[in-house]
């Protein structure tokens, strides 16, 4: 991995870091544009160091404020309040949520006060990892092997439903509990122990998912899950708070035509993440949508 795609990556996990309780800003606080109109203010909530939800944030900004909204940022570091802040109202949209698999209990729990706007990208999917360089292709290969990852696998926030997955179904169901321990902490943290490691060609494994730009920054490999404890591919969505659609009919029209592909989502991410970076969102939202003209059926100009 480069030294632009780490940066990048410590970058956003230190500004979520900062956020713990959710900070609203405008959008020319986060590198947006400034426009925006008069027909009202949304709020979009996401995890800066979750780029799926940070790429597709101003994707949506860009495309609502062209339809004359204004809109806010509200970053968080863990899903729990984001969710607790869409289901009171404080936030009016998750711009990337996993409610069918990953999310579930948090949709179980706050759903009756939360409207699904639609599906963007539909083959998301949690998994463990491990530099290619590894000689082994399963998760059933790593409690033969536990101690040249040290009995650790590196994970992500405490929150994550990819935590909760990781230690409470994967690990007791290969019979892992008792030879590793899910080390968490951040995206961000994570991602450094990763770096380090190969830099360095040691054994490690780690939680990571799909889509993602590391998947593709880092020379990695998806163990294979035969038990499939690790859960299906899901769909990727965005959720409003209840009653968004009919308050805000034209902007929940737009973003029921969103459908990203993996070449898509992934151009988005790249550029927003890596190529144009921090401070600089608007313009890679500007350059995705030059190069992506029809990427979905309602896209305003």
């Amino acid at each position: 991995m480069n030294t632009r795609h780490l940066t990048s990556a410590l970058a956003l996990g230190a500004a979520g870091a900062l956020a713990l309780a959710g900070c609203a800003s405008g959008n020319m606080a986060e590198g947006g544009s400034g426009g925006g109109g008069d027909k009202g203010t949304i709020t979009l909530g996401f995890l800066p160091s979750w780029t799926d939800g940070l790429s597709t944030a101003y994707l949506l900004e860009d495309q609502l404020e062209k339809l004359g909204y204004s809109v806010e940022m509200q970053t968080l570091t863990e899903a729990g309040p984001l969710y607790t802040g869409l289901a009171q109202g404080d936030v009016d949209i998750y711009p990337s949520a996993w409610p069918e698999l990953t999310h579930k209990s948090y949709m179980d729990r706050y759903g009756d006060d939360i409207e699904d706007l639609g599906a963007y990208y539909d083959n998301a999917k949690l998994t463990i990892a491990v530099p290619s360089y590894v000689d082994i292709d399963s998760i059933e290969q790593l409690q033969a092997n536990a101690a040249r990852f040290d009995g650790r696998i590196y994970g992500i926030e405490p929150g994550a439903g990819l935590t909760k997955q990781t230690q409470e179904t994967m690990l007791p169901g290969y019979g892992l509990d008792g030879d590793f321990e899910l080390v968490t902490s951040s995206t961000a943290a994570m991602l450094t122990e990763l770096d380090n490691a190969i830099a360095a060609q040691k054994d490690i494994a780690v939680t990571l998912w799909r889509p993602f730009w590391a998947n593709d920054a880092y020379d990695v490999k998806d163990l294979a899950d035969p038990q499939g404890l690790m859960g299906d591919p899901e769909a990727l969505h965005f959720l409003g708070t209840a009653g968004f659609a009919e308050k805000y009919p034209d902007a929940a029209e737009l973003i029921a035509g969103i459908q990203l592909d993996d070449e898509q989502y992934g151009s988005l991410e790249d550029l927003v993440v890596n190529e144009f970076g921090e401070g600089r969102e608007a313009e890679a939202v500007d350059a995705w949508l030059e190069q992506n003209p029809e990427a979905f059926s309602t896209q305003r100009s």
